[in-house]
């Protein structure tokens, strides 16, 4: 299988005029992807860039995004994707943690002007318009000979709940590789035209989406902000096969999909989007789980298979290539099965370090990534999230892990999204839901939970949007205690 970008897309090429890239206005067929990016590229080594030359691209989904993207990433040149929600200011520490060479952007969306206050930094040499792109003739063949598939391909930014975003290195044999592996369970083959509003500045939209469908000849649909009539009518027109946005996008296209023509869905989408009979029971499907670190997914079972009732909640089994083991937080050392520790992660598609990280500072002496999350192996070999290693907490002495809370509070019917966290020695627990009372909630939280997990602290939302979140996207924990805290 070819292993850099520039051989995939070469190998694909001879998919011809089938689409591989759809938004709202414009769309690419696999030869448009083979015959635009070279000419991208060819324009971009002409400008100065090249092998392992960083370059920073912040702009909305789009086909221009994808072409821009992969036309680096084939001569070699390092992909350093941006979010569109930072600020000046975290924009420019971005750009200085990964030594940004060159920078590719839009002048504004959605209220964010990302050019006018940008300072200067050591190593930035030019600053690119998205519509001000140099091009060339398309004779890279020299150049994406030398690229090998151990060569860094991409710094894409993360952070956990606290603390400054980290820039995370794969190679195109590490990210690629990654991405192959989860392609069953995230059942993308061929014929599957896939819908992905996730923000391809993130993991979950550049190597499940883009990546994906890269690799498997399938067809990659997107928008840059959905919204539920608009949505419907693009599932409709380009015969959606495969949802895969966010719980509440799905649940909020259900309630007004009298009418549409949603029949081209198959298992494996959102279950709130399918016929009734198609949805599994709660619990049976595994939850796909990963991190920017594993470039996406590195667990999980195919999306449109019940796992084995012993495994039901739980994120299914590592895929290929990645190696899972249960530490003990304090000492590191391996925990048996059933214990729950630290997650640590050893295999190709992990991350091939980190910006201003030495490795020693990363692995273990064994080569293992301790992520920060906690889990348990069952005997089968399943994993189970337990949340992470810093959020975790003590009530009267025993201990609370929030996603084992919020998982139990989304079972609750008509509540679309829980938020757990520790509050002065108490569980707090902020919650998207209509029609619900906090004595209620905590009436029906009774019913699933020990007494000693029950939130006593409860904050009523109307919409996700009242919780904070950080650039990457993950809900700021720090805030949401404060946010609760008002409530005690």
């Amino acid at each position: 299988m070819p292993d850099t970008v520039d051989a995939l897309i070469r190998a694909q090429a001879k998919l011809g005029d089938k689409p591989f890239v759809i938004d709202t206005s414009s769309r690419m067929s696999y030869a448009e992807l083979d015959s635009v990016t070279s000419s991208l590229a060819d324009g971009f080594v002409g400008a100065g860039i090249g092998k392992g030359t960083r370059v920073g691209l912040i702009m909305p989904n789009s086909v221009r995004w994808v072409q821009l993207a992969l036309a680096l990433t084939r001569v070699g040149a390092v992909l350093v994707p941006l979010s569109t929600l930072l600020t000046a200011r975290e924009l420019a520490a971005q750009l200085r943690t990964a030594s940004v060479q060159y920078l590719i952007a839009v002048e504004e969306f959605r209220g964010h002007r990302y050019l006018d206050d940008l300072p200067e930094l050591p190593a930035l040499r030019q600053v690119w318009r998205a519509d001000e792109l140099p091009t060339g003739a398309g004779q890279i063949g020299d150049l994406t000979d030398t690229v090998v598939p151990a060569d860094p391909m991409v710094v894409m930014f993360t952070s956990g709940s606290s603390g400054p975003p980290k820039g995370v290195v794969h190679s195109h044999a590490s990210a690629l590789g990654a991405v192959r592996s989860g392609l069953r369970a995230r059942c993308i083959d061929a014929e599957t035209r896939l819908y992905l509003p996730m923000p391809f500045f993130w993991v979950g939209g550049f190597g499940s989406g883009i990546l994906s469908a890269l690799i498997a000849g399938a067809t990659l649909v997107t928008e840059q902000i959905p919204e539920p009539e608009a949505t419907l009518r693009l599932l409709e027109r380009e015969k959606v096969t495969l949802f895969r946005g966010w719980p509440d996008q799905a649940e909020a296209l259900a309630r007004r999909a009298a009418g549409a023509d949603l029949s081209a869905l198959r298992p494996g989408s959102l279950d709130a989007l399918l016929p009734a009979d198609q949805r599994a029971e709660p619990g049976a499907r595994a939850k796909l789980f990963g991190m920017t670190e594993s470039f996406g997914p590195y667990c999980g079972y195919p999306a449109d298979t019940d796992m084995p009732r012993s495994a039901w909640g739980s994120c299914g089994k590592p895929f290929d290539g990645m190696e899972v083991r249960i530490a003990d937080v304090d000492s590191g050392k391996p925990l048996p099965p059933g214990a729950v520790g630290m997650i640590a992660l050893r295999g190709p598609h992990t991350l091939r370090g980190m910006c201003r990280r030495s490795r020693e500072d990363l692995f273990t002496v064994d080569g293992f990534y301790p992520t920060g999350d906690l889990g348990h192996l069952d005997d089968d070999g399943f994993l189970f999230y337990h949340g992470r290693s810093d959020d975790m907490f003590k009530v009267s002495g025993a201990t609370v892990y929030p996603s084992e809370v919020a998982a139990a509070l989304r079972e609750i019917e008509g509540v679309r999204a829980a938020f757990v966290t520790g509050v002065d020695g108490r569980v707090g627990a902020a919650v998207v839901c209509d029609g619900y009372t906090s004595e209620e909630l905590r009436a029906e939280a009774r019913a699933r939970l020990s007494a000693f997990k029950v939130p006593t602290v409860w904050l009523l939302l109307g919409s996700e949007d009242d919780i904070a979140r950080g650039a990457t996207g993950k809900v700021d924990v720090r805030r949401l205690r404060e946010l609760l805290g008002g409530q005690a």
